[in-house]
């Protein structure tokens, strides 16, 4: 098949293509309209939605012509004519200076994560998760990179007890992944950034179990693993040089003889009980342990993800990321960096005492809140903040409502989008 040639125009399209048309097309290509004085934001949302109607009307081979692409235009229009498939193939133009290798690296890390997303559960359990993570980091930097992955009853010798009890009712047993990313080539060099990741690799809910229209998107609950993951990756293709390590919280949420169950009461390390009343709040038991590991490199920050809450997604919908926070400063910065990196994030109410929703007669916190009108995002965060030191200086919360698409829109193919990595990213790159 031959290419398609794509170009912009500022001029309107002709009346024959439809009023406003976005699209119009000549004998070896299309163009589309991006019209004049409008924002950035909304220039790159219609180019997004153009390949999108590329994608749909059969087109999977183009060339980008003309003067007038540049690197959010190139991006934007990638964005729009992937697919999960796989199936589709973009001629780029030359770009100027480092945009080139920018846009490279956008691809080849964002493509990454979600393609991992993306993939079915038999295939990425905890194990593979923590074992791909730690290879593709690896290969961006292979002197600088050192891990290890804790599986299995070694989770509970070492006391991540959370990660264990949620994974024990699978055959795939509960995996952490440790690494350490020190490009100093100092042992002794403090650690500027502690990254936290979900990595639910399936999310049946457990005896809470959900129902099948629930779970049928599940095997994207690893969603956070992969996005500070890949945040991580494309710091290190944008010359990252802070000592960053990563902690990854694995494990299947199953049913069975051995699964954990409504009413026990989970002990950590840090000495903070919890009464399990909702084994399909999950992710944030197994957080919790990459929290306590986070708090003790003593990094100044901290900042974890998660496909935690359905009441985030109903609060901000799939457009953007929730963001919480006991550091306004630090939420603030959250913002500014995804408005930097042309991502949308809202930031959510935290305060301290949203963890009084979280009371137990039985352990000092239960796992969800209890009564009506209280707010589940807020409360999800206020149940991590139990786990890190000082929540109130240098950690943030991203609660990722819209890093994942159900079915295909007029902007994104079905699945993962990849969406907040790029945030994240300019978090760590711009790290004191």
């Amino acid at each position: 098949m031959s290419q398609m040639y794509v170009s912009l125009s500022q001029q309107p399209a002709p009346s024959k293509w439809g009023n406003n048309a976005m699209l119009s097309f000549i004998s070896d290509g299309a163009i589309i309209h991006i019209g004049e004085a409008k924002q950035q934001s909304d220039i790159l949302r219609l180019v997004q939605k153009a390949a999108r109607k590329l994608v749909g009307q059969g087109i999977s081979e183009v060339q980008l012509a003309g003067g007038d692409w540049n690197l959010e235009l190139c991006w934007a229009f990638q964005q729009g004519f992937y697919t999960p498939k796989e199936n589709t193939a973009i001629d780029f133009p030359t770009l100027p200076g480092n945009d080139q290798q920018e846009l490279e690296n956008r691809i080849r890390v964002i493509h990454w994560a979600r393609k991992l997303i993306n993939m079915g559960p038999s295939k990425l359990y905890p194990r593979t998760l923590c074992d791909t993570v730690a290879s593709f980091i690896q290969e961006l930097a292979p002197e600088h990179v050192t891990y290890q992955v804790i599986e299995g009853e070694s989770l509970l010798e070492q006391q991540f007890y959370g990660i264990y009890e949620v994974g024990r009712g699978s055959q795939k047993v509960p995996a952490m992944l440790q690494l350490d990313y020190n490009p100093t080539g100092n042992a002794d060099e403090p650690v500027a950034a502690a990254l936290v990741g979900k990595g639910i690799t399936f999310d049946s809910g457990g005896y809470s179990l959900k129902p099948s229209s629930g779970m049928v998107t599940m095997k994207s609950d690893m969603g956070g693993a992969a996005t500070v993951s890949a945040a991580l990756a494309l710091s290190i293709c944008r010359g990252l040089h802070k000592r960053v390590k990563l902690f990854i919280c694995s494990a299947e949420n199953l049913v069975s003889g051995n699964a954990f169950k409504l009413g026990d009461v989970i002990e950590y390390r840090n000495g903070v009980s919890v009464e399990i009343l909702n084994t399909d709040a999950e992710g944030r038991l197994v957080l919790a342990d990459g929290l306590i590991c986070a708090s003790e490199t003593n990094a100044p920050l901290i900042i974890d993800a998660a496909t935690l809450t359905g009441a985030a997604k109903v609060a901000v919908g799939r457009d953007f990321n929730s963001v919480l926070g006991l550091d306004q400063s630090l939420v603030h910065q959250a913002l500014d960096a995804a408005g930097n990196e042309q991502e949308y994030a809202w930031a959510l109410p935290l305060e301290s005492w949203h963890v009084d929703a979280l009371s137990s007669a039985f352990a000092d916190i239960a796992n969800v809140h209890s009564g009506d009108g209280h707010p589940g995002a807020s409360t999800a965060a206020a149940f991590l903040s139990k786990f890190v030191e000082t929540p109130e200086q240098g950690w943030v919360h991203f609660d990722l409502s819209g890093s994942y698409q159900a079915s295909a829109n007029e902007l994104w193919a079905a699945g993962a989008k990849g969406h907040g990595i790029r945030t994240i990213s300019y978090l760590l790159t711009k790290l004191p």
